[in-house]
């Protein structure tokens, strides 16, 4: 469905991305999809895919210049490498404002690696008019709350060891102390509850894909889109 387009940097620079259009017409709302850890693969691309069936024009940015993996230790070595900072403030930003010159309104959303950077990017990226994290957070004290003005949701799984519940309590009193209009949600699942490829024995043991919640998820996923993009 979707194809690859280069766009640019707030900086200049230029980056990659695969871009799934709608066919719906007349310029419809668009979303920005961060990667897992992963890299640009094909089931992120899929998420993208997805968006688009729903009417949405949807970008992922490629994080890691081509590179991508289906092995932990490396997929772990490829996001030591990335500069979260400089993905949240440019690669994201820039595919942003690329999307908003062909739509109206623009959302981001983020799995995992891509959650952490999701809440890093909202408060770097002023263009932003929603954003919906699953299952990710940076280290709380590189998270400026004050500077979150647009709609948050969040999907979170109770027997996450990678994001744990306890963490997700602390983001949101931080979000709660500095006026944040956020929506969280909570499952009985592990991480990466979403991830449709994290079935069977090559899963890394700490994730496990359930159906169901990433149905509930999604269908209060594209509510909270249709409500804040159109």
């Amino acid at each position: 469905m979707g194809h690859m387009v280069n766009f640019q940097r707030p900086d200049g620079k230029s980056v990659q991305g695969y871009l799934a259009e709608s066919a719906r017409p007349n310029n419809p709302p668009a979303v920005v999809v961060i990667q897992e850890w992963w890299g640009l693969n094909a089931q992120i691309c899929g998420v993208a895919d997805r968006l688009a069936a729903a009417g949405y024009q949807a970008l992922v940015p490629d994080l890691y210049r081509g590179k991508a993996t289906v092995q932990a230790e490396e997929a772990s070595h490829l996001m030591t490498g990335l500069d979260f900072g400089d993905a949240a403030s440019q690669d994201i930003r820039g595919a942003v404002q690329f999307l908003k010159e062909l739509a109206p309104k623009v959302g981001l959303t983020g799995f995992c690696m891509g959650g952490a950077l999701t809440l890093l990017s909202v408060a770097e990226t002023p263009e932003l008019d929603a954003a919906v994290v699953w299952y990710g957070c940076p280290p709380l004290e590189h998270l400026d709350a004050s500077k979150i003005r647009i709609p948050l949701m969040g999907h979170w799984g109770t027997q996450d060891e990678s994001f744990t519940i306890d963490l997700v309590d602390e983001l949101q009193e931080k979000l709660t102390a500095a006026g944040v209009d956020y929506d969280f949600y909570r499952y009985l699942a592990r991480h990466g509850f979403a991830n449709e490829t994290a079935v069977g024995p090559g899963r890394i043991p700490t994730t496990q894909y359930d159906p169901v919640w990433a149905q509930q998820a999604w269908d209060r996923t594209l509510r909270f889109f249709g409500r804040h993009l159109g």
